[in-house]
């Protein structure tokens, strides 16, 4: 039997991915996963084939504090933690997904001289994957212009669960009470929310669901009662598949993996990207190449507007087969498979 070891944590868009290719290995391997204590160790807490390791995670935040001082002591402590691990399973490779959770892990790997794939979802290069690429031999990319900024990277598109392929909006417990003659809008703000989203959905309800039936993802710990015809508000969605099913347009964020993934399936998106001033701004550039490439439309926060933002979401909703129509230019959605062949190959030159 080969090990293998997965990483990268941070948020769920950091983990699903890693299990996408996860459920495509082939069934002689061992899996491990090494990640920190934040949302990567509840998702792989119900994995039972997967072996979990925690290690202390580092993370640079983007304002002035004095943790940043910290940041060179906890990283060499969890370097130290990612070897001892390492050392003790001695994978055949190491897959990351990026993140702050996977930095130690690729360094740790590269002094062990174990081969590491990794992958970037984003338009550009985060910090970690910065640093991941000096220690890997792939750096895999969602987007094609990604792949040309290193010699290192390839282009494979976002790796996708095949349990999303598997959707019935049937098996919605609240199928039967939705207005059939009406619109479904899913509303995704990530597997931590989006308060920014979340509060103007609820501001505007009444006028929303006019014309949808409102399915809302709050995310984690942002659930509010409220009773309300034709609104379905839930905290997290294990079976998303079955959401992207129910769904004619989504609202979202604009993370890399959740957008790949409606796109993936054809889903008209008004995307509301996280602003420059809590990120670095990953989010308007991956929003403003899906509107240029005619997948979305993009409402920016500092454009936010309550008339605009309903205006847009009944445009993408009347406009919507012109949006599916653009998406089926893209390709056949094969990234799984593309990064398995590299670790194979990978694999067989450390023989």
């Amino acid at each position: 039997m080969k090990t293998i070891v997965l990483t990268g944590g941070g948020t769920a868009g950091h983990v699903y991915p890693a299990l996408a290719v996860y459920e495509r290995l082939d069934k002689d391997y061992v899996v491990h996963y090494i990640g920190g204590s934040g949302i990567e160790k509840d998702i792989l807490a119900k994995e039972k084939d997967i072996i979990y390791h925690q290690i202390d995670t580092v993370k640079l935040e983007r304002r002035f504090t004095l943790k940043n001082l910290l940041i060179p002591f906890r990283l060499l402590k969890a370097v130290r933690e990612a070897k001892k691990i390492l050392k003790e399973i001695k994978p055949c490779c190491i897959f990351s997904k990026g993140g702050f959770v996977a930095v130690p892990v690729a360094i740790a790997g590269r002094s062990l001289k174990i081969p590491i794939i990794s992958h970037e979802s984003d338009f550009s290069m985060g910090l970690a994957n910065k640093i991941i690429l000096r220690c890997c031999n792939f750096m895999c990319t969602a987007f094609n212009d990604t792949a040309k900024t290193s010699e290192k990277c390839m282009f494979t598109g976002q790796p996708i669960r095949d349990v999303l392929f598997k959707g019935n909006k049937k098996k919605l417990e609240f199928y039967e009470k939705l207005d059939k003659t009406k619109g479904n809008l899913l509303v995704v703000g990530g597997s931590s929310g989006a308060k920014f989203i979340n509060d103007k959905v609820i501001k505007n309800i009444d006028r929303l669901t006019k014309n949808f039936n409102v399915v809302h993802i709050t995310g984690k710990q942002n659930v509010k009662k409220i009773s309300h015809p034709d609104y379905y508000q839930i905290e997290y969605a294990d079976n998303m598949g079955d959401y992207l099913d129910y769904a004619d347009i989504v609202l979202s964020r604009a993370g890399s993996g959740a957008i790949n993934e409606f796109l993936t399936f054809k889903k008209p998106m008004l995307l509301i990207p996280l602003s420059k001033k809590c990120s670095r701004g990953d989010q308007i550039e991956n929003a403003k190449l899906f509107s240029s490439l005619g997948y979305a439309d993009i409402l920016l926060e500092e454009d936010y507007d309550d008339s605009l933002f309903l205006i847009k979401l009944n445009n993408l909703y009347k406009n919507r087969e012109k949006y599916i129509k653009n998406t089926e230019k893209m390709a056949k959605n094969d990234a799984c498979d593309k990064i398995i062949a590299l670790i194979k190959q990978v694999e067989l030159k450390n023989n």
